[in-house]
């Protein structure tokens, strides 16, 4: 890992007509544009799916390097985000995030320890630590057959 702070670019363009794209250097380029809650096509990811995208992304991330630090093995993990938009005090904003997240492990496996793997994971990940919006985790543990 470098040493922080860390920086990141991403440009963002677009035409009057058209969607938005973001690059970023050494990334292809992706489109978005309003999604169809707020009057968009809803066929392209929006700055809202990213966001929430994020979220899942990072536990895994974060699930991943900690199983790692830990010597811990794991067959698959499955990280499914639902996020609440609402509005607060007069301003839109995601208000919560819910985990629901399936570790799948093999038989021989410490299922309290890989809870509190899981549970490490949704501490420190960096997206929801950055959010203002609450962070439920809903884990479950299966162990392979």
């Amino acid at each position: 890992m470098q040493n922080l702070p860390h920086k990141y670019n991403v440009a963002a363009s677009a035409g009057a007509g058209s969607h938005v794209k973001l690059a970023s250097a050494g990334l292809e380029d992706l489109e978005s544009a309003s999604p169809a809650e707020f009057g968009g096509p809803g066929d392209r990811w929006s700055p809202e799916t990213l966001l929430v995208a994020a979220v899942a992304d990072c536990f895994i991330l974060t699930f991943r390097a900690i199983a790692r630090a830990s010597k811990f093995e794991w067959i698959s993990i499955n990280c499914d985000v639902d996020a609440i938009l609402d509005r607060v005090d007069g301003v839109s904003r995601f208000t919560d995030f819910h985990q629901r997240v399936v570790l799948d492990v093999s038989a021989s496996t410490n299922e309290a320890k890989a809870m509190r793997l899981l549970e490490k994971a949704e501490q420190a990940c960096l997206i929801t630590n950055s959010l203002n919006g609450n962070s439920h985790l809903a884990a479950e543990v299966r162990i392979a057959e």
